[in-house]
């Protein structure tokens, strides 16, 4: 499976359609509500893999958010004046909190500051990794 990486600066009918067939439609505005929102605040974006985007160093600091699909999630940020968009299924879907929090797929990575803007998404990283949890059906490890 090809990386899932786009410029999404402008309307980009590629995206919109992997997106679809990949994480499935958006959540209607009833499951939004219930769910208490499908979008995080903002992330501070520490490191990027250079084999998904090579980070221009800027003064400007770059920000990052996570938007939920039933079955994955998009890492939206920006770069200069470019916004790029990652889909990543829940199956390919690795979580790491170290000195950094950090999203793993295919061979590339994000990592994010640990710093208030973490802290504001703390409930947000449990609900996503309760949704990859359900969506993924693990209930035959548990004995």
């Amino acid at each position: 499976m090809a990386t899932l990486f786009f410029n999404t600066s402008y309307k980009n009918e590629k995206y919109t359609k992997t997106c679809t067939e990949t994480l499935g439609p958006s959540f209607s505005f009833l499951e939004k509500i219930k769910m208490g929102g499908v979008g995080s605040s903002r992330f501070i974006l520490s490191e990027i893999s250079t084999t998904l985007c090579s980070l221009e160093t800027t003064a400007s600091i770059k920000y990052s958010n996570i938007e939920l699909r039933p079955k994955g999630i998009i890492v939206h940020f920006t770069n200069n004046l470019d916004r790029y968009s990652w889909v990543i299924p829940y199956y390919r879907l690795v979580l790491y909190s170290t000195q950094t929090f950090s999203i793993h797929a295919n061979g590339h990575f994000i990592r994010f500051r640990k710093n208030k803007n973490y802290k504001n998404n703390i409930r947000f990283i449990a609900k996503m990794t309760a949704l990859k949890n359900t969506f993924l059906d693990l209930r035959y490890y548990d004995y």
